[in-house]
């Protein structure tokens, strides 16, 4: 992938009396905002070979020159390590990241984490925000996460992600028997006084819809299926809690789980003891940055997942 950028655009006559950086947005719609922004206050995107300010009003016509190189976003080091990827081409990637695999380094996980392994498989990485994950899995939830290869796969998909056009589904194991499936449409935001974690907000919150569908019912828990309308962080944990439903193994907003009357030791001990909240994202499917096709992958449960239901299965019996 070649680090350099160049583009020579003139200004269309529709466009008199809008600000630089709006046009350029318009016109150069492969790039971030941000970036282009960055690119017009370093001198790299010009008017008419002259630096401009981003509000500064153009009149049509003029030659847009953007001159760039494309520079490494973090301090990062790659790192080996076993990617299970499931599809890759010039533009992305699809991967099953494992439970225990934190992606982004952080305070408490400098390195280590799946950004540090993407650096490793493609170097290229380096030159794009947060090495091109658009979008996380926490730490102990498994399952498909795309990443964008090219600045101008990143700012398609994350405009995808905004517009709701990415349908990521995911399979829980709930505490409770669920009826019927349903829709929690419940607005989110930062634990008042828990500040590690997220919580259903009266007032202030974020936008957070999910939907879910029952696919298996046992005595005493549920196995869903969720649907993504909104990506908060911890979403599908916080809002099946909210019903009283929180996923098994949910350190954080679990609770105590009820166990079944009469249930085998080997059940009692596989729920007391399962070691991560029971989520995977098993689908997921968007439209090609590039192709424009439509796309779609799924992953097979998790093996600690699929022993957690054979035994609530045989409990069932």
């Amino acid at each position: 992938m070649s680090n350099q950028i160049q583009l020579d655009i003139q200004v269309p006559a529709e466009y008199a009396g809008q600000r630089f950086d709006q046009i350029a947005a318009d016109l150069i719609p492969d790039y971030s905002r941000a970036r282009l922004q960055a690119w017009i206050k370093g001198g790299k995107l010009t008017v008419d070979g002259r630096t401009a300010k981003p509000k500064d009003k153009l009149f049509g016509g003029e030659q847009l020159q953007l001159r760039a190189e494309l520079e490494p976003q973090g301090e990062w080091l790659p790192q080996p390590m076993d990617l299970d990827i499931v599809y890759e081409d010039d533009s992305l990637l699809v991967l099953n990241k494992p439970a225990g695999l934190v992606v982004h380094p952080a305070a408490g996980n400098p390195d280590g984490t799946l950004l540090n392994g993407l650096l490793a498989h493609c170097p290229g990485q380096q030159n794009i925000p947060r090495a091109g994950i658009v979008h996380r899995l926490d730490k102990d939830t498994s399952g498909l996460m795309v990443v964008a290869k090219t600045l101008q796969a990143q700012a398609d998909l994350v405009d995808q992600l905004k517009e709701r056009s990415v349908s990521r589904q995911y399979d829980a194991i709930v505490q409770g028997t669920l009826s019927g499936g349903g829709t929690v449409d419940a607005p989110m935001g930062r634990h008042r006084q828990h500040r590690l974690k997220m919580a259903v907000l009266d007032f202030g919150g974020k936008e957070a819809i999910t939907h879910y569908r029952l696919q298996e019912r046992f005595r005493g828990h549920t196995l869903v299926r969720c649907q993504l309308e909104t990506g908060r962080t911890h979403q599908i944990r916080v809002h099946m809690a909210h019903i009283r439903h929180p996923l098994v193994g949910d350190p954080l907003y679990g609770g105590r789980g009820k166990l079944p009357a009469g249930a085998s030791p080997e059940l009692i001990r596989a729920l007391q003891q399962f070691p991560r909240q029971a989520l995977h994202a098993a689908e997921l499917a968007l439209i090609h940055p590039e192709s424009g096709e439509p796309m779609h992958w799924s992953a097979p449960m998790p093996e600690d997942m699929l022993q957690l239901l054979a035994l609530l299965r045989a409990d069932d019996h």
